[in-house]
């Protein structure tokens, strides 16, 4: 644990959750080879040229359609969910799938997804984590992601869980480093800003966020994937469970 800034007293934690409490890298490549195998199955289904159908559909295929999605409507790239949806939605489409159809394939494709998304089991050490720290504050969760906690059994945790694109209050979330979900989880503790200490993996969407909106920071370095920081948090953990530390 490294100290860069002065740790004032918090009286609430909140957590990103992808490669901050569990390495989701090998979760998505697992997640991918799923989706590839699902397309190959199911779309000779739907496809009257089948000619198409040794094609790979992997990240390469879909981003055209990605950046296609995000050209209509570029509050998308705020919402991973709906944007994956518009994408599968349109790469259906250009490969001749009529729109109906498209859509209906689109969303039981995304289902597909989200079943292998959060198909996995967080390590007990997190989950004694986070039951010992929420035995003395409030905690957060915090995400830019779509990971369901009710699947992965975090849920119990945490008082309220943000995701980006998500509705709070009759609007909707913007990604970290907006301060949305910040504001959002000082509001629903009833605490300042400087009261909550954010923790997460990204130097851009955790910490940078974190601070522009008011709170104190904890940057984890174990994953070594998000981007690099941009200003010093308060502190540094280099393994999450260091905050056992705050225990004793």
């Amino acid at each position: 644990m490294k100290f860069y800034r002065k740790l004032a007293p918090f009286k609430a934690i909140s957590f990103d959750l992808d490669d901050t409490l569990y390495s989701n890298h090998p979760i998505m490549q697992l997640t991918s080879r799923a989706m590839i195998a699902y397309f190959h199955n199911e779309l000779p289904k739907l496809l009257e040229n089948t000619t198409d159908i040794q094609m790979e559909y992997d990240i390469n295929f879909w981003s055209p359609y990605k950046n296609k999605a995000i050209t209509f409507n570029s509050e998308l790239t705020h919402n991973v969910t709906e944007l994956r949806l518009e994408t599968y939605y349109l790469g259906l489409i250009d490969l001749g799938i009529a729109k109906k159809q498209a859509r209906q394939a689109a969303e039981k494709a995304l289902a597909h997804f989200d079943f292998h998304r959060s198909n996995f089991t967080v390590p007990n050490n997190i989950h004694n984590l986070l039951s010992a720290l929420a035995k003395k504050w409030p905690l957060i969760a915090i995400s830019n992601g779509n990971v369901n906690t009710h699947t992965i059994e975090l849920n119990q945790y945490f008082s309220a869980v943000y995701h980006a694109g998500e509705q709070s209050l009759g609007k909707q979330n913007r990604q970290k480093p907006c301060s949305d979900m910040f504001d959002n989880a000082c509001n629903h503790l009833n605490i300042m800003p400087y009261e909550l200490l954010h923790i997460g993996d990204c130097g851009k969407a955790d910490i940078l966020g974190g601070i522009l909106a008011g709170c104190q920071t904890a940057w984890v370095s174990s994953f070594n994937v998000g981007k690099p920081l941009s200003i010093l948090p308060h502190l540094e953990l280099s393994d999450v469970e260091e905050l056992h530390q705050f225990l004793s």
